[in-house]
């Protein structure tokens, strides 16, 4: 069977003279449907669903291919929308011809989060004191409720000259002979309780390694690969597949991050007892460099540096093809002697 992320990549990106549009204008393009989908859209159902000078709203399926070993919606899965959220309220306030890049992405977990329904990122631009641009967001679930809280720091760049107002074309709009990837089926299992009661953390991630138990849906969905675990150090692998790209033609920040909290938060698991359970409370994320979405392999190692009663601290480095280091995190997880509810 062909993975989802080894499909043909669906989406477009823009015409490189979009950028002679302000941001508020862009983005109002997006939302009339005027620019091009790209194609973290059509693995993630990701949209943009209304855009002011004082709000950007991102919303996304909280479909059950975004659930983790322990049945509640990936915190990376939040993260990918939230970051959508968070650099388009700083794009909003920029001039035409004006590029931007996300420097740091910081999260703080409220809320488990359930799949059903649809969640929503509310970002606010809260200065544009260039070259440094600030926001935050609230995330909510499908119920309404918040869930999660952001703030993220964009570089914003110099003004590229000479680029005016463009007339662009209608966006093509093609068929294709299946759904996109978050409106099938979803594959994949969560861990079932009674064995997270009989198993320690380890155990359980060395048989996910060995195909004894199953993978959760997002590793399917996203391509995230569970290679190495012993007791607070993991290594995972992620393709840097077309997928994951935004408009800007690059591999999205929030899945960049998603990668890395994905590695601090199973380096973690590996330390719990039979019968623990994990909530993440937070995670910040430095980005260094850009990710192309060339498909070549992504490597994120996952350290615990604080193991307690009940709480632990983890960091995580995403590594590029060539070596180079693309992110740095660092998160808290608590340690909880039972399932949250």
């Amino acid at each position: 069977m062909t993975e989802i992320w080894q499909e043909p990549v669906r989406g477009e990106y823009p015409d490189p003279t979009i950028m002679g549009f302000s941001g508020l204008e862009l983005l109002q393009r997006g939302k009339q449907g005027l620019n091009p989908i790209p194609p973290i859209t059509h693995l993630t159902g990701m949209l943009i669903e209304s855009v002011s000078e004082t709000e950007v709203v991102f919303s996304m399926p909280a479909s059950d291919w975004f659930l983790s070993s322990q049945q509640h919606v990936s915190v990376g899965a939040i993260t990918m929308l939230a970051d959508a959220a968070l650099a388009c309220a700083v794009q909003v306030g920029l001039p035409p011809a004006t590029p931007y890049t996300t420097a740091e992405l910081s999260m703080t977990f409220l809320l488990p989060c359930p799949p059903g329904g649809v969640l929503r990122a509310i970002g606010t631009p809260l200065a544009d004191g260039r070259p440094l641009g600030l926001s935050e967001c609230w995330v909510e679930d499908g119920n309404g409720r918040r869930i999660a809280h952001g703030t993220s720091s964009c570089f914003v760049l110099p003004t590229i000259e000479g680029l005016g107002r463009p007339d662009l074309p209608l966006p093509e709009l093609k068929d294709h002979p299946t759904p996109d990837p978050y409106l099938r089926p979803a594959v994949g299992e969560i861990i079932e309780w009674d064995v997270w009661r009989a198993l320690s953390g380890e155990e359980i991630l060395q048989r996910q390694i060995s195909g004894e138990l199953p993978q959760p849906p997002i590793h399917y969905l996203t391509g995230m690969t569970l290679e190495k675990a012993t007791r607070g150090n993991v290594t995972l692998t992620k393709p840097a597949h077309g997928w994951l790209t935004s408009p800007l033609r690059t591999v999205q920040g929030g899945a960049i991050a998603m990668l890395a909290h994905a590695a601090l938060a199973t380096a973690v698991t590996s330390t719990l007892r039979p019968g623990e359970a994990y909530r993440p409370v937070d995670v910040k994320v430095n980005f260094l460099r850009p990710l192309m979405g060339d498909g070549r392999l992504v490597v994120a190692e996952g350290i615990v540096t604080h193991r307690g009663r009940t709480l632990a601290v983890a960091t995580a480095d995403v590594i590029g093809a060539d070596g180079k280091k693309i992110a740095s995190a660092m998160g808290s997880t608590m340690i909880l002697p039972e399932r949250p509810a």
